[in-house]
């Protein structure tokens, strides 16, 4: 299978990590001839394409990682086959505005976890070429409909706040005198005990908390400051206002 990347930016750049992390042989992927593209192929040994017309007759699988402006143009007028399948990585651009026919067209959302293979990425509809994939680049999570998908891309945006989290605790405590590479290994990997539980378990996340909070501890006086400031109802409306750009006109 040949894997061509059409948009060599940040988040291709996190992919293209996460195939070479997966042993996948640099060989099978090609890229278009833009962006980083000519640096890592020197670099990682990735093969060059002469242009997008040349990528897609060439490739099996079509990775599009273009700005979300830019998809539906990027995509026109290009040799697209029956065989092949396109997974779009642009958020917020639409099945329906993708014309790759005979080709099939798969959302994603990966995150730049993947450069290490801890990506949970949603993609729809559920093929086997986007999935085979996807998997190297963490756990990929199969959706029902594009509808879903909108929903479950918010997490991309999560993803980046939870990071702003664990970089104000880590620096918080930092400025208590707590080691910076210290308070910066402990922060991060709070996150990532907590995230692995909850995904592990099966039990209610209201039971789960509730039994984390000791009436009259530490978690639970956290919990009171927040409220209070109004964190919860912000944070919604934070994923209520990314939903809005996923699904708003253009």
């Amino acid at each position: 299978m040949i894997i061509g990347i059409l948009g060599v930016g940040h988040l291709a750049a996190s992919m293209l990590a996460g195939f070479l992390h997966s042993g996948l042989d640099p060989e099978t992927i090609l890229l278009s001839p833009r962006g980083k593209a000519t640096d890592f192929s020197a670099r990682y040994g990735f093969r060059l394409a002469a242009d997008n017309y040349d990528l897609v007759e060439r490739s099996d699988v079509v990775i599009l990682s273009v700005r979300p402006a830019h998809a539906p143009q990027a995509v026109a007028g290009l040799p697209w086959r029956k065989e092949q399948v396109v997974v779009s990585v642009c958020a917020g651009v639409s099945l329906s505005r993708l014309e790759v026919a005979p080709a099939r067209a798969v959302r994603a959302m990966p995150f730049t976890a993947s450069e290490i293979a801890a990506s949970p990425t949603v993609y729809f509809p559920d093929i086997e070429q986007a999935r085979t994939v996807l998997d190297r680049l963490g756990p990929s999570i199969a959706l029902g409909s594009e509808k879903d998908f909108e929903v479950a891309t918010v997490s991309a945006a999560v993803y980046g706040w939870a990071q702003d989290l664990i970089r104000n605790t880590a620096e918080w405590s930092s400025a208590q005198g707590l080691d910076p590479a210290i308070a910066r290994r402990l922060t991060a990997m709070t996150f990532v005990a907590a995230g692995r539980l909850i995904a592990e378990k099966s039990e209610p996340m209201d039971q789960m908390l509730e039994e984390l909070v000791t009436p009259g501890g530490i978690t639970e006086r956290g919990l009171q400051v927040l409220s209070a400031r109004g964190v919860p109802a912000a944070w919604e409306e934070a994923c209520t206002a990314v939903l809005d750009k996923l699904t708003g006109p253009g």
